[in-house]
């Protein structure tokens, strides 16, 4: 049974994921609720469930909103198509679309103009790759493998470049970026990588934490791609690693013959989880809990007029 917990750093809520679930909360307490969200705001049960107490109402189609309602788009971002949809319906929108997520349909933007198509690294579904692929009508092909890459037909390869859903695994993506350049020599890659600094930080603090640990325990919703990439890279380098939502998920039989547990958090899961595993952890034996060295993130994202501090204690 366990008996030492090692903390990845960092781990948790990022930037975005912070900013998002702001927003929604200034949204209720300046407008009252119910305030409308496109898709899940962040994908996490409990961030989801406990946003839906306070009078969030998530959806998925616009329809399902009444006119002059108060709607907000998910950290994921949304195809023009929607932005377009919501414009004509006259909505007040409040958009909490990651400003990295931001960063990459600005790109993707600009180099249309200059009769650019091109190659997305993504998962296919994904309300992200959704979102980057809808800011253009066509033009852009979508890979999610290196597999994939062999079939893409682009119209033509004199002016391409690669985009890249920001929550990937950094490995993989690279593996398939590497793809694309051997059968397009001349494709335009991004200045700085699509995938975001928080994706990268947790990746790497799960690197050093897998070589320290008999088992690795991943808190996150199945639906967050960064959370389940946490689980991939821990398996990839041999370890036992699993998913869990919270406590309650926790098995025993996982913990059999275990002495050291690591344990990291998706970027959309609150600490409040982490704690609770800590908790369930110390009950099965667990004696001590030791954070590991990594960065220390900084980055803080500002909020939509009409939200910041000042505007709502008027």
């Amino acid at each position: 049974m366990p008996e030492e917990i090692l903390l990845a750093e960092p781990r948790g809520f990022c930037a975005g994921v912070d900013r998002a679930i702001d927003i929604v909360e200034r949204a209720l307490d300046k407008f009252g609720a119910p305030i409308y969200v496109r898709h899940e705001i962040v994908h996490n049960t409990h961030v989801v469930d406990h946003l839906r107490q306070r009078g969030a109402v998530f959806i998925e189609e616009l329809s399902d909103v009444p006119p002059g309602s108060t709607l907000v788009f998910s950290a994921h971002g949304v195809p023009k198509s929607v932005e377009r949809e919501a414009e004509r319906r006259g909505f007040r929108v409040f958009d909490a679309t990651c400003p990295l997520v931001t960063k990459v349909h600005v790109e993707v933007a600009k180099l249309r103009k200059e009769g650019y198509e091109f190659i997305m690294i993504g998962h296919k579904g994904h309300p992200e790759v959704e979102g980057t692929m809808g800011q253009l009508d066509d033009g852009i092909h979508l890979v999610e493998d290196v597999a994939d890459v062999q079939k893409v037909q682009p119209t033509q390869t004199g002016k391409l470049a690669v985009v890249t859903q920001t929550t990937l695994s950094v490995d993989d993506a690279a593996e398939i970026a590497q793809a694309i350049k051997a059968r397009f020599p001349q494709v335009r890659e991004p200045k700085q990588q699509d995938i975001c600094y928080a994706t990268q930080n947790r990746q790497d603090a799960v690197k050093l934490l897998s070589r320290q640990v008999d088992v690795v325990i991943v808190v996150g919703s199945p639906t967050s791609s960064n959370s389940n990439r946490l689980r991939d890279v821990a398996s990839l380098l041999g370890v036992s690693s699993y998913l869990v939502d919270d406590a309650t998920e926790l098995k025993e039989e996982w913990l059999q013959g275990m002495r050291r547990v690591g344990l990291t958090a998706g970027a959309s899961a609150p600490d409040v989880l982490v704690q609770g595993v800590i908790a369930r952890l110390r009950e099965l034996g667990a004696l001590s809990v030791r954070k590991l060295d990594g960065v220390q993130e900084t980055m803080k994202f500002p909020l939509p007029k009409g939200l910041k501090a000042d505007a709502s204690a008027k």
